[in-house]
């Protein structure tokens, strides 16, 4: 018997996106140094978060919940609170916070693009994104605070996206300040890589089962990874060094190959 879904119409899935909750449960990897904000610093703030128009910041009306590791070494994981906007049906961008309380640490950026934009990079760049066929479908990726219904509507469109991460603040390393250069990251692909505790801590944070999800998720679809996305399982490895032999002493990144 072929499992119904139920639609959501176009505006009510952006009002429960809206609405969704699910956060403030998970704390920032560091803590960073510095002195304490000071009674002027709180006025301020208050005045400019009354007066100051922030257009793109209220855009960000999507909340992901997912692993990444470091291309190059699948044992360094980490969570990843990622707050997005669709710029267009085709286009998405991501900030990404080691948490979701008001002392989350922003660790990076991710730009998601549609299957069919993705067909449209060349094939070096394709080495940078990765497939997003695996998380959805495992249950790994969450949308936390939204009702399943809509979740699986999401999800059913996130199946066959791709993602460009780099991380900017390795704050699973305990680096307290942002220390070192921008790293790219990867996503998961098959069973057995993610560490199980994290998940499971994840899960139980969330008050979700990723187990529930994927067997929820068993109907949507699983489209055919397009050539060149996950590069790295192909050992073709593309990641950021500092190049300290630039004339005149400045750093630049370069892609380590």
């Amino acid at each position: 018997m072929q499992k119904s879904v139920l639609r959501v119409a176009p505006a009510l899935f952006s009002f429960l996106l809206l609405l969704s909750c699910g956060g403030d449960n998970t704390s920032s990897n560091v803590q960073s140094p510095g002195a304490e904000k000071a009674g002027k610093t709180n006025v301020l703030e208050a005045g400019a978060d009354l007066l100051q128009d922030k257009t793109p910041l209220s855009k960000l009306n999507m909340y992901l919940d997912g692993f990444h590791f470091y291309n190059g070494d699948t044992k360094a994981q980490m969570e990843a609170h990622h707050y997005c906007t669709k710029i267009n049906e085709d286009l998405t961008q991501c900030i990404i916070y080691d948490g979701n309380t008001d002392k989350a640490k922003i660790m990076g950026v991710e730009y998601i693009v549609s299957e069919k934009l993705f067909k449209t990079l060349p094939a070096e760049e394709r080495k940078l994104w990765h497939s997003h066929v695996y998380e959805v479908k495992s249950g790994e990726l969450i949308a936390p605070g939204l009702p399943d219904v809509a979740e699986h509507e999401l999800m059913e469109e996130l199946v066959s996206t791709y993602g460009k991460t780099f991380h900017t603040w390795h704050t699973d390393q305990d680096l307290a300040l942002p220390m070192g250069h921008p790293l790219i990251m990867m996503g998961f692909t098959k069973d057995g890589m993610l560490d199980p505790t994290m998940l499971k801590e994840r899960d139980e944070r969330f008050k979700v089962s990723s187990e529930e999800k994927r067997k929820n998720r068993a109907d949507i679809p699983t489209p055919a990874i397009q050539p060149g996305a996950n590069a790295w399982q192909q050992g073709e490895i593309r990641q950021l060094k500092i190049d300290n032999t630039a004339q005149g002493g400045h750093h630049h990144s370069s892609p380590n190959r």
